[in-house]
């Protein structure tokens, strides 16, 4: 028998199983796709490590995979011959009578711990199967009522359904994890958010010269490219909010690694990272950006991608917001950027030394920072540098 494996670097996130693409009693070949795993951050296929017939399914959809977990078993091509034993159609498989089910292990010590019987437990697993989250709810349900107190004897007001009727989602693994990540963030770091606003009115200029030249060469020159690179001059003027907070010290990377918060519509987002951003152009940062950028919205980003990340930006005036505050630092990140929405503005510009009333381009830009790490002078410095180079782009 050879194990199937969850992946062993998973960016601190929590893996669900998805969904298996073959079935017990199933060949496979060597890589061929096998069982989807989920994270907040991506999909990934695990591919069968050998030729062989899918033996055992270990862990079922909608169990956490912790890294290095054993999915399942493939019996080698060899083995699989020379047994006298006809494996079971996938008909046959579906007609063993609930008490023969083969309960996966963590379900056998969910229910040893919890002296649950599984067969009593309602299903949410692929095929009716049953998960550790199945075993986990129904301990949950149990302490519920053990713990409650007696009922009051008095008369209570019958209260109306909230908007009448309704429907449920059920929630993906990718919302799952992401849920579980923003409470931890919030519960961890005191989050302070500055406001500056920025005028893009240069960036226009550049950007109208320049994007036929990038075209030509197979590149879109997007805002975001240029908020990148200002994102790294600021980090030259104040290099801690490009770090990692420890409870004896301060940790400063030396590489900008940007992640751009990616939308994915109602599943959620991903963050690929542009890495060593310090180290592009702005036609490199522009190129990295069409790549990672498309590669998030047709889904085949690897987790790779979405490694190793000392700062993040979340653009979402892309949406239309104007603001939006806090915008929860990526952990374990110290700080995250947001920019609103570009619009045209009234503003007060001084000409020759009076007061003119004139119509930019402007955007409210926000530093989210981990106050543990950072502080309100630090946190300003850091803005009005990048304001600055958006505002001073050379022509």
């Amino acid at each position: 028998m050879i194990d199937v494996l969850a992946p062993v670097e998973q960016e601190g996130t929590k893996a669900v199983v998805r969904n298996w693409l073959k079935a017990v009693g199933d060949r496979v070949a060597p890589d061929d796709p096998l069982v989807e795993l989920e994270t907040d951050k991506v999909t990934q296929e695990i591919p069968a490590p050998v030729a062989g017939i899918l033996s055992e399914i270990l862990m079922q959809g909608g169990e956490k995979a912790e890294p290095g977990a054993v999915l399942g078993r493939i019996r080698l091509e060899e083995a699989a011959t020379a047994e006298p034993v006809a494996m079971a159609t996938k008909q046959e498989l579906r007609r063993v009578p609930a008490a023969a089910e083969h309960y996966s292990p963590a379900v056998r010590r969910a229910a040893a711990e919890y002296g649950i019987d599984p067969a009593t437990v309602e299903r949410s697993g692929k095929g009716g199967r049953v998960t550790r989250a199945d075993m986990d709810a129904a301990h949950e349900a149990a302490r519920a009522v053990q713990s409650s107190p007696a009922p009051v004897q008095e008369t209570v007001p019958e209260m109306p359904p909230l908007g009448g009727r309704s429907r449920a989602i059920r929630h993906s693994p990718m919302r799952l994890a992401i849920a579980e990540h923003m409470q931890m963030s919030v519960s961890t770091a005191p989050h302070v958010t500055a406001v500056f606003e920025a005028d893009f009115s240069a960036v226009m200029r550049h950007r109208e010269k320049s994007r036929q030249a990038f075209a030509a060469s197979g590149v879109s020159l997007s805002y975001t490219a240029y908020i990148v690179s200002a994102c790294v001059a600021a980090t030259k003027a104040v290099p801690e909010v490009n770090s990692r907070w420890f409870d004896d010290r301060l940790e400063v990377f030396d590489d900008v690694n940007i992640g751009i918060g990616t939308a994915l519509g109602n599943e959620g987002l991903v963050v690929p990272v542009i890495r060593a951003a310090q180290d592009l152009s702005l036609s490199g940062i522009a190129a990295h950006l069409q790549d990672l950028t498309t590669r998030a919205r047709t889904k085949t980003l690897t987790p790779a991608d979405m490694r190793g990340g000392t700062f993040t930006i979340s653009n979402h005036g892309v949406s239309g917001s104007l603001l939006a505050t806090p915008i929860i630092i990526n952990q374990p990140q110290t700080a995250i950027l947001g920019v609103g929405k570009l619009e045209k503005r009234v503003v007060v510009r001084e000409v020759e030394g009076v007061d003119t009333i004139q119509i930019r381009p402007m955007a409210y830009v926000s530093l989210t920072i981990d106050h543990r790490a950072l502080d309100g002078h630090q946190t300003n410095t850091w803005l009005a540098r990048f304001v600055e180079t958006l505002e001073s782009w050379p022509q």
